[in-house]
């Protein structure tokens, strides 16, 4: 006992917090996206992490192979995104609005697996790495945060609140925040809600990208990543509140503080297995989200 509670009051500790609550900026981001496309489309994307890691590989390979700038290279990375996920909803969920649940699952579900093979064909299975090391803040004597998840965190925030800003004082986040409200009523008043699921898609997958920009210079890029983030994302929704991008957010931390301290006390894989199990927990108790929207 005595030994247990010296871990949890030294400094590594609190490093670990601290390291949480980077995670957790871009989780958010993660969630927010897939949030926004539940929330104005009613279909969860299954292969929204895999729009990711498209996005990852394309700023890897245009930084590496090309030798083009890493800032354009990140450009083309969130473009490109948006451009998948316009093109996801063009060719696949439009046709499967009014479908059931599991046939849009079963759909985004083999999505996944297209995404996952295309990538094995085009680039193999191995892992590759942008080699960028921006180095260490020091907080004090014993704690050091990586000024490349520092960065992350902090233009996951300014996005967050640049999108908060966009859908609640913009004619267009207008619009999607009403058809996310009730879709029915604004088909009726004239408002094309073709249009609006293609801007949202795009922006979804934008937002993919940006999330691929931040995790391409802390992780590997393969064709499973998306693994590694899919499900992670995916939970943090429904715990959330699928289509509530404030709970999704305040997951996003919930969830980033329990995997990093499960990593700290054992290791990181067991910290991903209590946040499911606080997960598992959670449904019965709450099954419908700790910040379900109310009807």
């Amino acid at each position: 006992m005595a030994e247990f509670l010296d871990s949890l009051f030294s400094i590594f500790f609190i490093e670990t917090l601290m390291n949480g609550l980077l995670l957790g900026g871009i989780l958010a981001l993660l969630s927010v996206g897939l949030n926004l496309i539940f929330g104005v489309i009613d279909v969860v994307w299954i292969c929204y992490a895999e729009i990711i890691m498209v996005g990852m590989y394309l700023i890897f390979y245009l930084n590496n192979d090309l030798g083009v700038h890493i800032i354009p290279s990140m450009i083309a990375g969130i473009l490109f995104s948006g451009l998948v996920g316009w093109l996801t909803h063009k060719i696949v969920i439009a046709r499967l609005i009014d479908a059931a649940p599991i046939n849009q699952l079963i759909a985004t579900g083999g999505l996944l697996f297209f995404f996952q093979g295309a990538a094995m064909i085009v680039f193999g299975i191995e892992f590759r790495n942008m080699g960028v090391s921006l180095g260490s803040l020091a907080v004090s004597e014993d704690i050091y945060l990586s000024w490349t998840r520092l960065i992350s965190f902090a233009i996951s925030g300014l996005i967050v609140v640049a999108l908060y800003l966009f859908l609640s004082r913009s004619y267009l986040g207008a619009a999607i925040r009403a058809i996310s409200q009730d879709k029915e009523i604004m088909s009726l008043m004239g408002v094309d809600t073709k249009k609006l699921y293609l801007l949202t898609s795009a922006i979804g997958g934008a937002l993919a990208g940006l999330g691929g920009c931040l995790l391409v210079l802390q992780y590997d890029v393969h064709p499973f990543i998306g693994l590694s983030f899919g499900p992670i994302t995916f939970i943090i929704c429904v715990m959330g509140g699928l289509g509530n991008m404030v709970g999704g957010f305040i997951a996003a931390f919930i969830f980033s503080e329990l995997i990093t301290i499960g990593g700290y006390f054992a290791e990181i894989e067991w910290g991903y297995v209590l946040a499911f199990v606080f997960f598992i927990i959670m449904m019965f108790i709450r099954p419908e989200g700790l910040f379900a929207r109310k009807s």
